[in-house]
């Protein structure tokens, strides 16, 4: 089979959302064993996406590249050892970079069929929903009663693991960072709601808590807010720390760097057993690496919760390709809510 002819967004150097991508045509090769070629028709944006751009995530490929890890598309073509079933199906579908193209290649166990969801709803049960699933309902399930505190709350995982927690017996408390956030937490049914200009947001939970303590947190922003969580938290409490968006907001290079690692401290593992913390480092992209049947039950899951009315899906916004350096700077700018969209 001859390579295929396509085009992708591609990143060119790091920087500015408005400098940093070109449109750009691009050969993929034929699909090899158990591999897939999908058609896309829409992709989604992470913050990982916004932190690879800025030259801050060290998993990112050699510029110039083609980031993005995710997609909804149709199947054009299957390797000789891929599910042949799959050949014409619109599916939504994990990638290994390469979501920012008009067609990505994937494995087959990295699709599952949608049928006619829409894009914009499929986009938020891939990679936001399946990290939530993921933390909240497999790797360390919230428990009926106990108290959830849950950052950047208004965000594509930050909806989602509300919605889990909820449905698990949780109590949440949604942190966000902006008044027209607040209704949409509470909508989505957070118990307490959080707003971090109000006043320091550990403050504000140790009012509400009167002594009492936090179960688990799941924490996308790391840095200073990671030892304050770590007081909030009980015996058998946890931190789930999954990304590290406190640096993407760094403007010293280096220096802002390594305070952000001082500001963490060191984590002691004598210290954790004595007092019976735990600490959780999920990075999603090493899942798939290495767990991708694990990859594969989360998806099946938050799409089966969706088809079955008891998943929302948050769309924030859907772009033109047009316009993706203006998706990755609202992104950035954190004023955004829900899952952000590009249509090819």
């Amino acid at each position: 089979m001859e390579k295929i002819k396509s085009e992708a967004m591609v990143l060119v150097k790091a920087g500015n959302a408005d400098s940093a991508f070109e449109r750009r045509s691009v050969e993929l090769p034929a699909p090899q064993k158990d591999e897939v070629v999908v058609e896309s028709e829409a992709f989604g944006l992470n913050y990982a996406d916004v932190m690879a751009r800025l030259g801050l995530y060290r998993e990112r490929p050699p510029l110039p590249c083609v980031i993005g890890y995710e997609l909804v598309g149709t199947v054009s073509h299957v390797g000789p050892d891929a599910d042949q079933n799959l050949l014409g199906k619109r599916v939504v579908a994990f990638c290994r970079f390469g979501g920012y193209g008009k067609h990505v290649i994937t494995h087959d166990y990295a699709v599952v069929p949608i049928d006619d969801i829409p894009s914009e709803q499929a986009m938020v049960l891939c990679t936001q929903a399946v990290t939530a699933y993921y933390m909240a309902s497999y790797l360390t399930p919230v428990q009926k009663g106990e108290k959830v505190l849950i950052h950047a709350a208004a965000g594509g995982v930050g909806t989602v693991l509300i919605q889990l927690a909820k449905m698990q017996g949780g109590i949440v408390f949604a942190k966000v960072g902006h008044e027209s956030k607040e209704e949409l937490v509470r909508s989505l049914g957070a118990d307490h709601v959080i707003n971090y200009r109000k006043g320091e947001y550990d403050d504000q939970i140790k009012k509400i808590l009167k002594g009492d303590r936090m179960d688990v947190s799941f924490n996308p922003v790391a840095g200073a807010s990671y030892r304050k969580d770590m007081k909030l938290i009980g015996s058998g409490g946890r931190v789930v720390l999954f990304g590290a968006s406190e640096l993407g907001r760094a403007k010293w290079g280096i220096f802002s760097s390594l305070n952000f690692v001082r500001k963490m401290g060191l984590i002691l593992p004598i210290g954790l057993m004595m007092r019976s913390k735990n600490v959780l480092g999920v990075n999603m992209l090493k899942i798939a690496d290495n767990r991708p049947d694990t990859m594969r039950i989360c998806l099946r899951a938050v799409v089966d919760l969706y088809q079955q009315g008891k998943l929302d899906p948050q769309v924030g916004g859907v772009y033109a390709i047009e316009n993706l350096e203006e998706a990755h700077a609202a992104l950035e700018g954190g004023k955004t809510t829900g899952k952000l969209t590009v249509k090819w």
